[in-house]
């Protein structure tokens, strides 16, 4: 049986954004939100001091990367300009950087993406 050890260290930002498209209705507009990431760690098997990975670090990462955005208005943001910060969009731009870890992301709790 293969067993795979999991550790998820969890964070949130704020930021304002709006989106361009009838789609998206009243969000066209400016408006703020705030967004809850958590980020899980996996491993075949722990490491010779029984753990998956630093979880202090692993939250100090998160804090950082999530740091880069919170807020701001993602309207300003160079890697953003002219792409709508959907929820999805976003995870993709968390997960990136760190794509052997996947990242769940939401704005409420009835609904989230995760990257890969």
């Amino acid at each position: 049986m293969n067993t795979l050890f999991s550790v998820t260290v969890r964070d949130h930002m704020m930021i304002a954004h709006s989106f361009r498209g009838e789609v998206f209705g009243p969000a066209q507009a400016l408006h703020g939100a705030t967004f809850v990431v958590d980020a899980t760690f996996r491993r075949p098997d722990l490491d010779a001091d029984g753990v998956v990975v630093d979880i202090a670090l692993a939250a100090e990462q998160l804090k950082t990367v999530l740091g880069a955005l919170t807020l701001r208005n993602l309207d300003d943001v160079p890697e953003f300009t002219g792409v709508n910060t959907t929820t999805e969009v976003l995870a993709k731009a968390i997960a990136s950087p760190n794509a052997s870890t996947p990242v769940r992301w939401g704005r409420a709790p009835v609904a989230w993406p995760a990257s890969p």
